[in-house]
């Protein structure tokens, strides 16, 4: 087959943070695939149709681009951030495996990004500097009493967390119980980070403890950082620094 798929991530948001690889995909492809805010970040040419939908029909836009590719097309699936965090690298191959034997033959590959959660930890110091663990509060594609299994494991093992998607319009309870959760495990002091749309020009990142966090600071643009016990914070003239040392005595 001609055609082949790339699935790239466009990074948190600011264009300096797309890798030169991603750029040179999106210069050689023919079709472009993806959330509709994503695509729009993808800037039109000649010879370059895009292909943007709705949030929630992962597993169609994937075969689209699978079909697409199967009939000779160069097709760039694009996510926010990295393509394998929480985002279409996963759904691509679920269609694949779902799919006609012959998509196998696709020539597939995904290009790395760089993460909301990378780009916020790098703003914020090195939170994530020792052992940490990812978790998606969204309890669309999975049921919230395992989300809460593995908050409440993660505090206890005394990872730095790290949240997508915690907080929507349609479920705003969910980031109350994991404050919740949270406070059963963790002391009052633990640093708990808010970082809104980093990398954009209305970026913002807030500083607080597990004490005095609230629900109304998050949305769907934020993501969530919070220390291990041993996170500390740098206070300077400039913005602190909040780091995670790298050793655990």
């Amino acid at each position: 087959m001609s055609g082949w798929v790339k699935i790239a991530g466009l990074g948190p948001g600011n264009e300096a943070l797309v890798t030169p690889e991603v750029t040179q995909a999106l210069a050689q492809a023919t079709d472009v695939v993806g959330y509709i805010p994503y695509v729009a970040r993808v800037a039109p040419r000649a010879g370059l149709t895009l292909h943007a939908s709705d949030n929630r029909v992962e597993i169609d836009r994937s075969e689209h681009a699978l079909q697409m590719a199967a009939a000779g097309k160069r097709v760039v699936v694009v996510s926010s951030g990295d393509p394998g965090v929480f985002a279409m690298a996963s759904a691509v191959f679920e269609a694949l495996e779902n799919g006609p034997r012959e998509w196998r033959e696709i020539d597939i590959t995904v290009l790395p990004g760089i993460t909301a959660m990378l780009a916020a930890a790098a703003r914020a110091g090195a939170p994530l500097g020792h052992d940490f663990c990812t978790i998606n509060l969204s309890d669309n594609l999975k049921p919230w009493s395992l989300i809460e299994h593995r908050l409440r494991l993660a505090a206890q093992a005394d990872f730095a967390m790290a949240f997508y998607n915690p907080r929507s319009k349609s479920r705003p309870e969910g980031f109350v119980k994991t404050l919740e959760i949270l406070r059963d495990e963790c002391e009052p002091e633990r640093l708990i980070l808010f970082c809104r749309a980093v990398s954009r020009a209305d970026e913002a990142i807030r500083i607080t403890t597990l004490a005095e966090a609230t629900p109304d600071m998050v949305d769907m643009q934020t993501v969530v950082i919070v220390g291990s016990s041993r996170t500390r914070v740098i206070e300077r003239d400039a913005d602190p620094i909040v780091y995670t040392p790298r050793f655990t005595p």
